[in-house]
């Protein structure tokens, strides 16, 4: 079986499926943090140059969270990483441009005008930050190719997942002291440069070195560890992690 064969059959077997809620959807923001760039992950549809955010269907016997936490499995292979529910897209028109019914018109597939992948959809958005590093991207029965793009460099999307990316930027930045400890876009072990410079990406402007490290360490959520020996000249930094949340106490966000 070639592979065009093999999508068209994949993607049939999912619109024969009965076993979706109706009318509600998933899309995951995947954020990653490489090279000094903030990163969303993305995937191509199949014989269209249009991209969109990771997303899918939610069954009738699954839980929201679990759906949520199949579809990143299904694209990265990563499991237990923080997911959080960050806004519901509703608007009326925002499946207008219906990129699904072109799909199947590619691919020689009829289904009747009323048929369920046609209606509207109101999706429940999520986003997770994940270790660009550890993740391989897999595509699915809508998508030939799965790539991680920055975030000021961004395709054409389908439908309203410009807005989505946007939103979930904004929900991180909003909540950044929060949403970065517990993310694992770091290493375990990392210096208070490559601290800075992951707020940097997400919040999108310079911080100043001194300022920076009076407020991270004010919110007590880290340990300093050994220095970090890189064999140069220049004075080693030391190495932080952050601290588990049984270990933090007192700690104030709003700081």
């Amino acid at each position: 079986m070639t592979e065009n064969a093999k999508n068209k059959q994949n993607l049939k077997e999912l619109v024969e499926t009965k076993n979706f809620v109706e009318h509600l959807s998933i899309d995951c923001v995947i954020f990653g943090f490489h090279k000094d760039k903030l990163k969303v992950l993305l995937l191509k549809y199949h014989d269209l140059d249009l991209w969109c955010v990771p997303g899918g269907f939610i069954f009738n016997d699954e839980n929201l969270n679990d759906a949520a936490a199949r579809t990143l499995y299904e694209r990265t292979h990563l499991s237990n990483v923080y997911l959080e529910q960050f806004y519901t897209f509703g608007d009326v028109r925002r499946t207008e441009n219906n990129v699904h019914q072109k799909l199947l018109e590619n691919k020689n597939i009829a289904v009747e005008k009323n048929h369920w992948i046609h209606q509207r959809y109101i999706s429940v958005g999520y986003f997770a930050l994940v270790d660009y590093t550890l993740t391989y991207t897999f595509p699915d029965s809508f998508n030939e190719v799965c790539r991680w793009f920055d975030i000021s460099e961004l395709p054409e999307l389908a439908f309203d997942h410009k807005e989505m990316i946007e939103k979930g930027l904004l929900h991180l930045r909003k909540n950044i002291d929060y949403q970065v400890m517990g993310s694992n876009l770091l290493p375990d072990k990392f210096t208070m440069k490559e601290l800075q410079h992951l707020y940097e990406a997400i919040l999108g402007e310079p911080l100043r070195r001194h300022n920076f490290q009076r407020k991270i360490l004010s919110l007590n959520i880290l340990e300093r560890l050994e220095k970090h020996f890189t064999g140069s000249a220049n004075k080693a930094p030391y190495l932080y992690r952050f601290l588990d949340n049984s270990e933090i106490k007192n700690l104030d966000f709003d700081k």
